[in-house]
Order: C-alpha cells, then structure tokens, then sequence
C-alpha cells in the first residue's frame, strides 16, 4: 500500500465533495426552499444535514486521531502499511444515495436552528480540519485505530476510512440535492 497516495486520493476526495456542497449555498432561495414531492428535505436542511452528520462524525475522527498518534509512539507504522490494504468497495456504496437503508439518528435531524451562512462557515471549518488531521498523519498514523462503524455493516475502520466515509456521506447527499434541483426546474 503507498499510505501516500492514499492520503492524497481522500484529500481529493474531500475537496471534489466539499466544493460541490458549498456550490449549493450559491442556489437561489426557490431552490434552497424547494419541498420535495416525496416529501423528503429542502437543500437547506440537506446542508444543515451535512453539517450534523460532520460534527458528530468528527468527534469520533478527533478521538481516533488522538490515539492513533497516541499508538503511532508504540506500534510499527511500516508493518502496518504493509499488511494495509482498502476495500473501496465496502465503501463505494456509502456515497450512492439510495443504495441501502441508513437510519440516521435524531440529533442529525436538521432543525431549522442556523442560518445558511453559518452552516456555510460551519461546513468550510470541517473540510478544514479533516485536512488538518491528514496532514498531522501523513505517515500512516491513522492506521494504528480503529473505531466501529455500524452503517453499512462496514465493521472497524482506520482514522483515514473515517474521513473518506464522511466526504462519501456528504457525496451521497449532493446526489439528493440534485434530485431536489431537477424536481424544481421541473415545476
């Protein structure tokens, strides 16, 4: 495994996902507003979706960060990237909106609280830090913990995967705010 490489595909991961959410917040009100037919979310509560599900996704990125470097003083980082290898596939399937049941939780419910702007700034400070942690662990450090991730049945997963997976989740919803957009040209 070139630990490196990876790095740079989940930060261009990232950065592909997060400039197109933040291309939403340039959408006119009728848009941002728009009630779907199905009677699912607006773009609006979409981002403010994204925005939860970010922050609570990297309170546990922040807690395996600390360990991973915690373990980067004890374990062999070099072993690890040897024996390493991605399953993309297990992952892909997170980013397809549509692709499996997810039942989220409640306290990612967007509830209207803040304005578009803040979850602008909000979302723009999330991308900003998870490219922090990659750049603090830009030697395989986050391979060395795992935490459980129970969507998708993906099982322990490492620092790294834990941050594709929220860039994949923030995908998965740009293709919901699409199916909203094209609803409203429609009308």
């Amino acid at each position: 495994m070139n630990i490196f490489r990876f790095i740079e595909d989940i930060k261009s991961h990232l950065k592909l996902t997060f400039d197109e959410v933040d291309g939403w917040f340039e959408k006119d009100k009728k848009m941002l507003n728009h009630q779907p037919s199905n009677g699912g979310w607006t773009v609006q509560q979409i981002l403010e979706h994204i925005y939860l599900t970010n922050f609570y996704l990297l309170i546990l990125i922040e807690k395996g960060f600390k360990k991973a470097m915690k373990n980067s003083l004890d374990l062999d980082i070099e072993s690890e990237i040897k024996n390493y290898s991605f399953n993309k596939e297990n992952f892909d399937k997170v980013g397809e909106y549509g692709a499996f049941k997810w039942i989220r939780p409640e306290h990612m419910e967007p509830k209207g609280e803040l304005s578009l702007n803040e979850i602008r700034n909000l979302i723009n400070q999330q991308y900003l830090q998870c490219l922090n942690y990659l750049e603090v662990m830009k030697n395989g450090e986050g391979l060395l913990y795992k935490t459980t991730m129970t969507v998708n049945d993906l099982g322990k997963i490492n620092v790294y995967e834990y941050i594709y997976f929220l860039a994949l989740h923030a995908q998965r919803h740009s293709t919901q705010m699409e199916k909203n957009e094209s609803e409203t040209i429609k009308n």
